[in-house]
């Protein structure tokens, strides 16, 4: 600002020194604003420009405020800078300079955002669930200023919202008569609406999202205590990892952490209660983060032995075998035959289909077993639609499915997938079309279908199902087709595709020993081939396709 204006903006007649006093006020000024500063350093803040002064600073409460009430945010991310924001009014804006045109509009554009601001922490509470907490305010905003028809509407919607629907309608009532009244004028249409909508109880105005923070919020205030809420965490992990990739990986990272809360509390008890509580049914049979699993299987390990109900004892025992999938261990396995015999003295068809989970994840530990799987694959599908368990229904269908591609019996195959996409579309189960369509693919058996169903597990949160699928898919493409085993990463696949004994159990086991057989025929190496025809033989009536996302064909093919 010219230093001339200065002038005229503080005297009203200015004495003959007034520039000279205006340089000591700066001054004094600088040294009160950056009392740091060493003798002689230019000023930082408060510059001189050209004729007169500048301000070079963010540091305005007023442009803080104005930042707060015009940002662009989520509720809970937009409520504090709102708080924020009014906390920094002491007063009007510009209250010692209410006679200054300059200050004039300035001042109303202030007073305005700050009318805007309060309503605004009405509505970002309303749709956190915090109706009751928004009342106050927005009470005190209606009754100094009556003019603002939507405070009216905000306090009436969280009255209604409070369960205080009488309340709501007399706040209402009250408007119309303060707006008739005082103002000459009749409520809007938006007004009108609302008192009509309470009457009548309208679905839209307890939202679905305001229906979950509300819940979220009357839990919060009533429990209260760590290890409840350690507890109540599983079981929105338990829906939050069949939602899609991203809830999977969010899962799994949240279940290890409340896991360690609760042995960090030291309550063995509630350990067991939490590691036991998430179920989710798990179908393929490599880890999408082995520190992880581990660390799961040695918590419960730890807490084992403290438990003696039979049920927790049950879901600890097939959490180790669903977590130790992929291991040449016999603990797991043992593990899992002793949850099922639990569960099957107990009437709990839940926690029965838990442990038949963990029972497939330990049938691989041979070629051969397809049968097997199947057999617990229908007793999943018959236990889950006779006591509405929709997703091990869903797991049931998926193995028999496996199952039927072992058997190289697609029409069975086909039913299944079906039968799994239809109760994934009922219920929201965006994951199950990663195996349905990988399915597809191999029915299809063409690299574009296979490289198409690929870009489903972009996200999809299982790094154990799909590090080197796609490659691997198309090495076994290639073998059946008699062309050369494509160079390319094949991530945990590599070693079989080069020729290696001992796969690992899994799925993919009588994948992995065809391949070892067709690289020993390749290389000429007697003793390998020998040895991977010996581990096939007991699959010897089946295909190497027992994953249901791609096959070598016929086992026998490479014992010959």
């Amino acid at each position: 600002m010219p230093a001339g204006v200065l002038v005229d903006d503080l005297w009203v007649d200015p004495p003959a020194g007034a520039l000279s006093a205006l340089r000591t006020f700066v001054a004094a000024l600088r040294r009160a604003i950056e009392p740091e500063r060493a003798p002689r350093e230019p000023a930082r803040l408060l510059v001189t420009e050209g004729p007169g002064y500048a301000l070079r600073t963010e540091a305005v409460d007023a442009w803080r405020f104005e930042a707060a009430v015009g940002a662009s945010l989520p509720p809970g991310e937009l409520l504090p800078g709102l708080l924020a924001g009014l906390a920094l009014w002491r007063g009007p804006a510009y209250a010692e300079f209410a006679d200054e045109g300059w200050a004039l509009a300035g001042r109303s554009r202030l007073n305005e955002l700050r009318l805007r601001a309060v309503e605004r922490v009405g509505e970002a509470r309303l749709a956190l669930g915090l109706a009751a907490e928004a009342v106050p305010d927005l009470d005190a905003h209606v009754t100094e200023h009556p003019w603002r028809e939507d405070a009216w509407r905000l306090l009436a919607l969280a009255l209604y919202r409070s369960e205080r629907q009488g309340d709501a309608l007399a706040v209402l009532r009250r408007a119309r008569e303060t707006l008739v009244g005082q103002l000459g004028v009749d409520p809007g249409p938006a007004l009108s609406r609302l008192e009509t909508d309470i009457l009548n109880q309208a679905a839209h105005l307890t939202p679905a999202d305001s229906v979950w923070a509300e819940t979220a919020a009357a839990y919060d205030r009533v429990v209260g205590g760590t290890r409840a809420r350690i507890e109540s965490t599983v079981g929105l992990l338990r829906n939050l990892a069949v939602t899609g990739g991203g809830g999977l990986e969010a899962a799994r990272g949240h279940r290890l952490a409340a896991i360690t809360a609760a042995e960090e509390l030291g309550d063995p008890d509630l350990t067991a209660r939490v590691i036991g509580a998430y179920d989710v049914p798990a179908i393929w049979t490599r880890s999408d983060d082995e520190t992880q699993a581990a660390a799961i299987v040695a918590a419960a390990e730890r807490v084992l032995p403290t438990q003696h109900h039979p049920s927790i004892r049950a879901r600890l025992l097939a959490t180790i075998a669903l977590e130790s999938r992929g291991s040449r261990s016999s603990r797991p396995h043992e593990a899992a035959l002793e949850a099922e015999g639990l569960a099957r003295g107990l009437d709990d068809p839940a926690l029965l289909a838990f442990t038949l989970n963990g029972v497939f994840m330990q049938t691989c530990y041979r070629a051969g077993l397809a049968p097997a799987r199947d057999a617990i694959g229908a007793e999943l599908v018959t236990l889950s639609q006779r006591h509405n368990l929709f997703t091990y229904e869903v797991l049931g269908h998926l193995i028999r499915l496996q199952s039927a591609c072992a058997r190289a019996d697609h029409t069975a195959a086909d039913e299944h997938a079906a039968a799994a996409d239809a109760l994934a579309a009922r219920h929201e189960l965006p994951l199950v079309e990663v195996f349905t369509r990988w399915y597809a693919a191999l029915r299809a058996d063409t690299p574009e279908s296979y490289r198409a169903a690929a870009a489903l597990l972009d996200g999809a949160g299982m790094p154990g199902l799909s590090e080197g699928l796609l490659p691997l898919a198309l090495a076994a493409h290639a073998i059946r087709h008699g062309e050369p085993i494509p160079e390319a990463d094949y991530g945990p696949h590599a070693p079989w595709v080069k020729g290696s004994p001992n796969p690992p159990p899994g799925l993919l086991l009588e994948t992995y020993w065809a391949l070892t057989a067709h690289a020993a025929r390749q290389s000429g190496d007697a003793q390998l081939l020998e040895k991977a025809q010996t581990a096939l033989g007991t699959a010897a009536e089946e295909h190497a396709g027992g994953s249901g996302l791609l096959t070598l064909g016929p086992v026998a093919d490479f014992l010959r």
